[in-house]
Order: C-alpha cells, then structure tokens, then sequence
C-alpha cells in the first residue's frame, strides 16, 4: 500500500520573497498510496515587506499558514518514472500585519501626518485546484511544478481594511492562479 514518502521545498516562493516584495518559505510531506494517490501536507511562512510607488505606504507581515489535501496521478501507467497529477487542498492562515505612512496630506487642513496601524489581525480560508507534474531527475530527486488555482473561502480581514498580502494565499483577492517549483527527495518504503 505504502510506497514511498517524500519531501519537498518550494523553490518559486523563496525566488519570489527574494526577488520582490514577498513571497513564502514553504515545505511538504507526501505519501505515495500505490502510485495513484499522494495525500500531502504542506507548510510555510509567508512574508511581505513592501511600499507602494504612489502614495509611499508601507505594509509588512510574516505569519505560517498550512495546506492539507491530496493529488491523483492521473497519467494510465502509475508506475512510470515521472507523473501527471491533479489534486485539491484546504488552506488556511491566521496573520497579523502593520501598515503605515509617515506623510499623509490632510485633505481638510493641509499639512502632512503621520498614518499607522499596528497588529491588525486576520485570517483566511481557502481551496485550491492543483495541477502539476513530478518527474525522477535520478533516484531518489525528483523535481516537479504545479499550478494553482486558489479560491478564497471565509475570511476576515483587520479594521483598516482589506490587507495587501495574505500569507500563502498571496496578493489580497477573491481568487488567483499562483504555482510553485519544488525539489524533492522521495524515499521508497
């Protein structure tokens, strides 16, 4: 029944938090059910740390989140060296973050003031719709990607409104596509 276990880094997002304003350090743990089904867990840290152009705000969070869920190679040969999988997954994210200006113009008045809001606190459900590919580089690394796509669910936000960067999710929205890039080392049992 058991085949193998693997786990796995994702490289995207740490390329993406390097590279931009945010991004996510994120691993998993997958078991192989007879090459046909992968029930996974995966888990990160998602950050972000940015300004907008215009108006100079700033916005910084950093919280874990987690993703439970399960793949189905979908490929006729389940014993090949390499697979076609489509899955699904439940997430969710609980986060604070900070936002602030240090010169906002005041529209009645005139004159600059200081904007900030600290510790406002939020979180986040959401689904996904995974498709991807794992193929074995040499055994026992594998490499693969996978495409997302990530539906919100429930959430709630903090009292200033609608947050910039959600951890795990992404960029604040009701729905997105989103993909990761993963290194895997799996351990045939």
């Amino acid at each position: 029944m058991f085949r193998s276990v693997a786990v796995s880094a994702d490289l995207f997002g740490i390329g993406r938090r390097v590279f931009s304003d945010y991004g996510q350090y994120e691993v998993a743990a997958r078991l192989n059910l007879k090459d046909r089904w992968f029930p996974i867990v995966e888990v990160g840290i998602g950050q972000a740390d940015a300004e907008d152009d215009t108006k100079h705000t700033h916005f910084k969070t950093s919280a874990p989140y987690f993703r439970v869920g399960m793949d189905f190679n979908i490929l006729r040969n389940k014993h090949d060296r390499y697979r076609l999988y489509a899955g699904a997954r439940y997430a969710y994210t609980n986060y604070s973050y900070d936002i602030w200006n240090n010169s906002v113009t005041d529209p009645v008045y005139g004159g600059a003031a200081e904007y900030r809001a600290d510790n406002q606190k939020g979180y986040y459900h959401w689904a996904e719709g995974v498709f991807g590919v794992d193929v074995t580089i040499c055994q026992p690394l594998h490499l693969g990607w996978s495409v997302r796509y990530q539906k919100r669910l429930a959430y709630k936000d903090g009292e200033v409104g609608n947050s910039w960067y959600v951890p795990g999710f992404g960029r604040q929205g009701n729905g997105h596509l989103n993909g990761t890039f993963n290194i895997i080392i799996e351990l045939n049992l």
